[in-house]
């Protein structure tokens, strides 16, 4: 059982065919899918930043109390308009993480990712405020998403001051 050069090399490609091909196919797939993980993640600290910097925002107005969880009462009307716009910045940042993160089936990453910014969304929901303006705010967004904030305020307004789940962006000042 003698075999000359040429079907030795035959037999050394086909088995690096049929065990190579699934290999590559493999290791593409398997770097696509990092790859998609890698971005997911990246998109996500970016809305992360996004929510940083809108929080250093209610720093710097800090005669509209916007770190307590409960409305601000007395407002004189430059300090409604800048809330307002203030809740405006917020209410697109919410529907941005809304139309790039949200799914209806949602992988476990993606689905812990999801209920972080849900937490988020509920705490500014509790806030009466908030909940009050969402008439003004949400004409223009996306439906399904405004569809989405309007219930999530409706939950919160029914559940009172229960405290979430999660962390809050208020810390523990109920």
């Amino acid at each position: 059982m003698t075999m000359n050069l040429t079907q030795i090399l035959e037999l050394l490609s086909s088995i690096s065919i049929v065990v190579g091909l699934p290999l590559a196919i493999y290791v593409f797939i398997y770097e696509q899918r990092k790859a998609r993980e890698n971005e997911e993640e990246e998109i996500n600290q970016i809305l992360s930043d996004g929510y940083i910097d809108f929080l250093k925002l209610t720093i710097d107005n800090p005669d509209l109390r916007l770190q307590s969880s409960t409305a601000t009462p007395n407002l004189t009307e430059d300090q409604r308009e800048r809330m307002l716009g203030i809740f405006g910045i917020l209410v697109t940042l919410f529907e941005r993480i809304y139309l790039v993160t949200y799914e209806e089936k949602m992988a476990p990453q993606k689905m812990r990712r999801w209920r972080s910014w849900e937490v988020f969304m509920r705490e500014w929901c509790r806030r009466e405020d908030f909940r009050d303006n969402l008439p003004l705010l949400l004409p223009g967004e996306d439906p399904d998403f405004a569809s989405f904030l309007q219930r999530l305020a409706t939950e919160e307004a029914a559940n009172g001051t229960l405290p979430s789940a999660g962390a809050s962006p208020f810390g523990n000042r109920r």
